[in-house]
C-alpha cells in the first residue's frame, strides 16, 4: 500500500517537540519550588507499525486504569492521566502532610488512517497497550476508547 505525505506532518512534529520543551521548562520551575502543587511527567511512548495495525506502549506507572482517558480523532491519539497523591509522615507530636497533583499528556499523529471503532486498549503493570488497526476510509468524528 502506497502512503501519502503530509506536508503539514514536520509542522506537527515541530509542535510536538516545542510542547516537550515546555513541559521540561515546567518541570524546571517544579524543582525550584515555584510550582509545587501540578506536576507534569514524561510518558514513554513505543510506536509499532504492522501491515495490519498500529501498536502504542506507553508507560505509566503508579496510575490506575481509572485516572487513564484516551481519544482519537482525525489521525491524533491523545493520552491523558492524572491522579492524586498523599503522602502521610508522623514524627512527634505532630502530623504532616502533603498533597500533590500528578498529571501526564501526550498526544501521538498516527502514520495512517486506524478502525477507531475497532481500537482496543489495556493496561497492566503500569503499562498501556492501545491496538488500533488500520483503515482505508476516514471516519468523520472523535471517538472514547475504553481501556480494559
Amino acid at each position: 500500500m502506497m502512503r501519502r505525505t503530509n506536508p503539514f506532518d514536520d509542522f506537527e512534529e515541530l509542535f510536538e517537540r516545542m510542547s516537550r520543551q515546555f513541559d521540561e521548562m515546567g518541570r524546571q520551575f517544579d524543582r525550584s519550588g515555584m510550582m509545587s502543587s501540578v506536576r507534569t511527567h514524561d510518558m514513554a511512548v513505543d510506536i509499532t507499525d504492522t501491515e495490519t495495525e498500529i501498536i502504542v506502549t506507553v508507560d505509566l506507572p503508579g496510575y490506575e486504569k481509572s485516572d487513564i482517558s484516551l481519544s482519537i480523532a482525525n489521525r491524533t491519539l491523545s493520552i491523558d492521566a492524572e491522579r492524586e497523591l498523599h503522602d502521610e509522615h508522623e514524627s512527634g507530636e505532630y502530623l504532616r502532610r502533603e498533597r500533590r497533583h500528578e498529571s501526564a499528556r501526550r498526544t501521538i499523529r498516527l502514520p495512517e488512517m486506524v478502525d477507531e471503532e475497532n481500537t482496543s486498549a489495556s493496561y497492566h503493570n503500569g503499562v498501556l497497550t492501545v491496538t488500533l488497526p488500520k483503515l482505508d476510509a476516514q471516519p468523520d468524528d472523535s471517538r472514547h476508547i475504553d481501556i480494559e
